[in-house]
């Protein structure tokens, strides 16, 4: 009765313990990966925050107009930085995966200029598939938000 509870144990250790750090190493990773991005936006460099995304990535941003590649995605982001978007946040929901993908989630924020062009506050949830690269950091592969 012993051994099978050591057992037990010892299977039930090898499988969850591994998870779990595996787990809050996705959070960090996601949070170091979110913080890399908000720096770049709120610096209004649109090239800075295309190379958050691998080269085949794609942004799916609720207009449905689907931004592809860097030089989409840099376009795409151009455009918020004309109509004076900045102040954006990003704040993990959950975040999980393994050592090649992982995906977040998350609550973000900014702001800018309504219709009439007076300040307006904006905010959202997202979901963020990464890539983990060669050196262990993050790039984005797929990013959708409402």
């Amino acid at each position: 009765m012993r051994i099978t509870q050591a057992s037990v144990l010892v299977a039930w250790l090898l499988t969850a313990v591994p998870a779990v750090a595996l787990a809050a190493d996705a959070r960090t990773d996601v949070e170091k990966a979110y913080a890399t991005f908000n720096a770049a936006f709120n610096k209004q460099d649109a090239k800075a925050v295309a190379a958050n995304y691998v080269a085949t990535a794609k942004v799916l941003p609720p207009t449905h107009e689907v931004a592809s590649g860097p030089a989409e995605i840099e376009k795409f982001f151009a455009g918020f930085f004309a109509n004076g978007v900045t102040g954006h946040k990003l704040e993990v929901i959950e975040a999980g995966g393994d050592d090649k993908v992982v995906i977040g989630t998350a609550k973000w924020s900014a702001t800018g200029k309504d219709k009439d062009g007076k300040p307006a506050a904006f905010s959202g949830l997202a979901v963020h598939v990464f890539e983990r690269q060669a050196d262990g950091s993050l790039k984005l592969r797929f990013h959708t938000f409402n």
